[in-house]
């Protein structure tokens, strides 16, 4: 039964990623920096200034919402999981290297669609009467299309999310911290399951407040630890570093030399492995994100946007570049095990190589293979953990807009229930369950984002000016 799910999903997942998401991710986010002259450009001092000129890791209580920092390490929690480093090694060994080039476009065009999430998902929030703030694509969908459309939009995105975040998405990441937990130190997937429900349950009932003090201490620390382990790694491997880059941008254009078959095929499978784990990386365009973005307490819509740049920033061009370069360094560059290798299903089993310990064997090749599987796996827990309880937090949003406050506690039980099941799956299987929810989710919430295109426009226009 299981086997004939993933060979259904994996059937649809194909046409969704290589058709539908290249074209509206690529599309939406090619429209908004048109539109917007390039903001990410322009205003990305701005935003650099504006996250990093107050950093501090244990802000003041909000009466209602989060701050502005607050806000963004909810979402860079959310952002920075498994996609990248699992995700990032499934793309470069499914797409090869030049996956990464393409995951760079996807990011590049998606700091402006994220821009527009976030800009809208604040001139668009609500404020309850207990102070307490409800934001996220499900009102700027309702404010878009009025009516019947907009609310079954706005009901489809968020049962879409509900399943893909709040259920499916914490399965990958207990998934991966089960696998990796097991490969470092030998603790049966199952324990590490019921250890991560355990303290994710914890979290989950403390509400907003203790999400927003939980991810402002783990983010900046865990994204340290991780930079700090990649950069020794690189310093090891600084001679084969101008090689790596030339694969990166080689392969992007010829795939076909590392994958093998036609240079057609390659290049699909490099462009729709880009697509599908730089929208799981980073998010933007998703319409998970904007839900944090909603709760920070700024003066004018564009404040939120440039600093959610920010997070694509960090997520791809930092986070997950440092695994691209530590992998494709140590494993295809010199003289690593995948160094002038046709890739294929074959070759990969014969050397025992797969996306969840492609990383482990990248670092344990400096580091050595007990500490290095070590190192990735306590990254690993840290980043997946802190995206469990950045997605819980999203799903239990649209949880509330659809049956109210009534359902936050059974949602919870539920997810932590399939927080311990994800440790037990097959980890094939989970990702292309979440790929094939999170694809769905792209599809209302960017036709809602270009429908509103026009308030975007004024706020990059305005910018501070403008006021809530």
């Amino acid at each position: 039964m299981e086997e004939k799910i993933y060979e259904i999903v994996c059937q649809i997942n194909t046409y969704l990623s290589n058709y539908m998401l290249i074209a509206l991710l690529v599309g939406c986010g090619l429209w908004f920096s048109v539109k917007t002259r390039f903001v990410q450009l322009r205003c990305f001092k701005e935003g650099w200034k504006k996250v990093f000129g107050n950093i501090s890791l244990n802000g003041a209580k909000q009466t209602g919402g989060m701050s502005s920092f607050q806000a963004l390490t909810t979402a860079v929690a959310a952002q920075v999981g498994t996609g990248n480093i699992v995700g990032a090694c499934g793309a470069i060994l499914i797409g090869g290297p030049g996956a990464i080039f393409w995951m760079w476009i996807i990011a590049f065009f998606g700091m402006a669609t994220i821009y527009a999430e976030a800009v809208l998902a604040q001139k668009t929030r609500q404020i309850n009467p207990d102070g307490s703030v409800s934001g996220g694509p499900v009102y700027y969908i309702k404010h878009a299309f009025k009516g019947k459309f907009g609310s079954f939009l706005a009901g489809f995105f968020a049962v879409a999310l509900i399943l893909a975040l709040g259920f499916m998405g914490t399965m990958v990441q207990s998934n991966s911290i089960a696998e990796s937990c097991s490969n470092a130190f030998g603790i049966p997937g199952w324990v590490m399951g019921v250890i991560v429900a355990v303290i994710a349950g914890f979290i989950f009932i403390g509400g907003t407040q203790r999400l927003a003090s939980a991810t402002e201490k783990i983010v900046p620390i865990m994204a340290v630890l991780y930079i700090i382990g990649g950069l020794v790694i690189i310093v090891a491997r600084i001679k084969y570093i101008p090689a790596t880059f030339g694969m990166i941008f080689k392969y992007a254009f010829n795939p076909s030399a590392v994958l093998g078959g036609s240079i057609g095929a390659a290049i699909m499978a490099a462009i729709s492995q880009g697509a599908k784990r730089g929208l799981f990386s980073n998010e933007a365009g998703m319409g998970s994100t904007p839900h944090a973005h909603a709760q920070a307490n700024v003066n004018a819509p564009h404040e939120q946007g440039v600093v959610a740049m920010i997070g694509v920033f960090i997520d791809t061009f930092v986070v997950l570049t440092m695994t691209a370069l530590v992998v494709i360094s140590t494993v295809y560059a010199g003289n690593g095990p995948l160094a002038d290798v046709i890739i294929n299903s074959d070759t990969l089993g014969a050397l025992g190589i797969a996306k969840t310990n492609l990383a482990q064997l990248a670092f344990g090749s400096v580091f050595g293979e007990s500490f290095g599987g070590a190192f990735v796996a306590v990254c690993l827990l840290f980043f997946a953990f802190s995206t469990i309880i950045g997605w819980n937090f999203f799903g239990r949003i649209n949880v509330e807009y659809l049956f109210g406050k009534k359902a936050v506690v059974p949602y919870s039980i539920i997810a932590i229930v399939f927080i311990v099941l994800g440790s037990l799956l097959q980890n094939d299987l989970v990702w292309e369950l979440t790929d094939m929810f999170n694809n769905i989710m792209v599809l209302p919430n960017v036709i809602a984002l270009l429908a509103l295109s026009g308030l975007v426009v004024k706020s990059a226009k305005l910018g501070k000016d403008e006021k809530l």
